[in-house]
């Protein structure tokens, strides 16, 4: 594999950043997952305002290069990929070890790609099965403490979320993913994705304000909204999600993948989520393949 660090492409082995880098040292970077489809970037548009919006907030808004684009395209094809999963990161850069930023940034960009099976109506799932959620005790921070749309290195609050999925594994029961609350005790998202529960015919997710509003999530309820359903995006309990009549996670790599269980209660897909998935699938055919 080579992978595009800094404006040249480099050997997997050789693709390093420095001690000094200020996305090593602090979490200071921003970073956008995609999914490639036949060698398109789904949504691109989309995740680059939200890597610039990212950007803006982390007061590097020149962060991102121009030929940002060019460096996509030339690492897909180095490693000769159509469909993958790609990760493009920028961090300030390598700067004195203090926590006060410099006011000039040199900043690290690296353009990190991985093999992924073909989408599309023809394609096939990453994952092997629908998704096992487990509750957990750590809470999504509110907007008021870190900035709810910023895509940050920093993400510690849901590797601690889902260090609680390892000990609430046993035999027989291996959560795939953590079911986070916000601090007043609503449900927000996955710990790396949104979620969605259907109620009465109601297609129905956390209000944005609670998570990060990830571009598959948005792409559901515009799918979801040209079909004439009912979405509505407001407070709700994790009750509610164990309750619901069917629910599903969202995230660029998995797409749509329905919840088997939430907290050992047993939920499923049904005939909305099932749909969603084939609108889903189209689209990425018709605007990929």
């Amino acid at each position: 594999m080579q992978y595009h660090v800094n404006g040249e492409l480099v050997d997997r082995e050789e693709a390093t950043v420095s001690v000094d880098d200020r996305g090593f040292r602090y979490g200071d970077a921003a970073f956008e997952t995609c999914r490639v489809y036949g060698g398109t970037v789904f949504a691109w548009d989309r995740h680059f305002d939200r890597l610039e919006t990212t950007c803006e907030t982390l007061g590097m808004p020149e962060a991102i290069p121009d030929d940002i684009d060019t460096r996509i395209d030339e690492t897909l094809t180095a490693n000769d990929l159509e469909d993958a999963y790609l990760r493009v990161s920028i961090s300030r850069g390598v700067q004195p070890g203090k926590l006060t930023p410099d006011e000039d940034v040199d900043p690290t960009v690296v353009v990190y790609v991985k093999p992924l099976p073909r989408g599309g109506t023809e394609g096939e799932r990453v994952w092997d099965d629908p998704a096992v959620v487990q509750s957990v005790t750590r809470r999504r921070p509110p907007e008021s403490v870190l900035p709810a749309d910023a895509k940050t290195h920093n993400y510690l609050n849901g590797i601690l979320a889902r260090l609680e999925l390892r000990r609430a594994s046993r035999e027989g029961y291996q959560p795939d993913e953590a079911l986070m609350r916000d601090t007043d005790g609503n449900l927000a998202e996955g710990a790396t994705s949104n979620v969605f529960f259907v109620d009465d015919g109601i297609l129905r997710t956390p209000a944005e304000d609670s998570l990060l509003p990830g571009i598959t999530r948005e792409t559901v309820i515009e799918l979801a909204e040209e079909e004439g359903f009912t979405v509505d995006s407001g407070r709700y309990t994790v009750d509610d999600l164990r309750q619901a009549d069917e629910a599903f996670l969202t995230n660029s790599t998995w797409e749509i993948r329905p919840i088997a269980t939430a907290d050992g209660i047993d939920i499923g897909d049904g005939p909305m989520t099932k749909l969603l998935q084939r609108l889903y699938d189209r689209r990425i055919e018709a605007r990929c393949y």
